[in-house]
């Protein structure tokens, strides 16, 4: 299982209980994408109702595959292991390899 590194940017509320959090990242083509979950989903930090936001976080995501030129770095990752999606639906994203940790 692979994690992409992304950024807690401000719990939305408590509705689930415990907490709702909000996720950006930005994909290999500068578009910023947002998920919204459970801090448990989350991992690389413990983030509660006292965290301080900007958090770098990571979400667990399965690499899919080399998307692009083979040179260019550029990786399919789905982030559906954890059942993580855009408010879309989308869980696939094209990524940076360095955005994602092995």
């Amino acid at each position: 299982m692979s994690e992409l590194r992304c950024e807690a940017v401000r719990r939305v509320g408590d509705d689930p209980f415990p907490s709702i959090i909000e996720v950006q990242f930005v994909d290999a083509s500068g578009h910023r994408w947002c998920v919204i979950d459970k801090p448990a989903v989350f991992t690389r930090a413990a983030l509660t109702s006292g965290s301080v936001y900007l958090v770098e976080v990571t979400v667990a995501g399965a690499v899919l595959g080399k998307a692009g030129q083979p040179t260019d770095g550029i990786v399919a990752v789905s982030l559906a292991p954890d059942g993580v999606t855009e408010s879309d639906g989308r869980d696939t994203f094209t990524m940076g390899s360095s955005q994602v940790i092995r």
